[in-house]
């Protein structure tokens, strides 16, 4: 048994340090866990604890202009992320690489790329925080929710995660997926901050749910088309994205359910 537990921890390093870009130990937040542990445990206290407390005798803050900035910058953000991701050349390794026997190791340029790709993806998950500080600030207390928080959390914390520890091309399929619907959900917030008048613009509020679970099926097609051909990707990385899939599918499809289909019942 520890020789065989020794096997498998040896195989998952030298796969680990195959994978890896030694560059990323260097950059922003990336040295140690220490940083964005620090910055999460900031954030859960604030906006489950001291904001919400701090907030409960004083008037909301209105933010306009900042939340009209703040939207529109994670709009023009998304819009780079997915269109980077998207570069043709980078887009042919990902599918000519990811289940060809014969793995192409992507060559020093090609691994500058996707690294700086994945860490500025790790980075607006870092500045999506202030969703949740803004609707404390607001006092929008009903939109602090657990999927909210959980969600928030979850995908800053995996973000750093794969890029420090077990990159792989699932992240690239499914980091295009998010900045694609991150540009329409962003742009509905955009929108509904400007005011009363142009809520007549986002009467499709409803189906930004839908478009989510629509992201979430297909991230969860291609993670079982990847299993299902034995591709040649790190299997780990794949189960874990899978299993989070499942659980970000199970928690919006329940919150549509209590927002919309309970109105209707009503």
């Amino acid at each position: 048994m520890a020789n065989l537990i020794g096997l498998v921890v040896s195989n998952y390093n030298e796969i680990l340090e195959k994978n890896k870009d030694p560059m990323v130990d260097s950059w922003l937040l990336m040295g140690s866990p220490g940083p964005l542990i620090l910055i999460l445990g900031v954030y859960l206290i604030f906006v489950l604890k001291i904001g919400p407390k701090m907030m409960e005798k004083r008037p909301a803050f209105e933010l306009k202009k900042l939340i009209i900035a703040y939207n529109g910058f994670q709009v023009i953000f998304s819009i780079y992320l997915a269109s980077t991701a998207l570069n043709l050349n980078f887009f042919r390794y990902i599918f000519s690489n990811s289940c060809n026997t014969q793995r192409i190791q992507p060559d020093k340029e090609m691994q500058t790329l996707l690294s700086s790709g994945a860490w500025w993806y790790f980075f607006a998950k870092i500045i999506e925080l202030l969703d949740t500080v803004f609707f404390v600030l607001r006092k929008k207390d009903n939109q602090v929710s657990f999927l909210h928080v959980y969600h928030h959390t979850i995908t800053a914390l995996f973000s750093w995660c794969y890029l420090k520890l077990l990159p792989g091309e699932q992240g690239i399929v499914i980091g295009i997926l998010n900045s694609i619907v991150h540009i329409v959900m962003y742009s509905y917030y955009l929108i509904a901050a400007l005011g009363p008048e142009y809520r007549k613009y986002i009467w499709w509020k409803k189906y930004m749910t839908w478009i989510q679970l629509v992201q979430f099926g297909i991230m969860l097609c291609y993670l079982m088309f990847i299993l299902a051909l034995d591709c040649s990707m790190p299997k780990a990385l794949t189960y874990f994205f899978a299993t989070n899939v499942v659980i970000f599918i199970y928690l919006f499809t329940d919150f549509y359910r209590k927002t919309y289909k309970k109105k209707k019942q009503v």
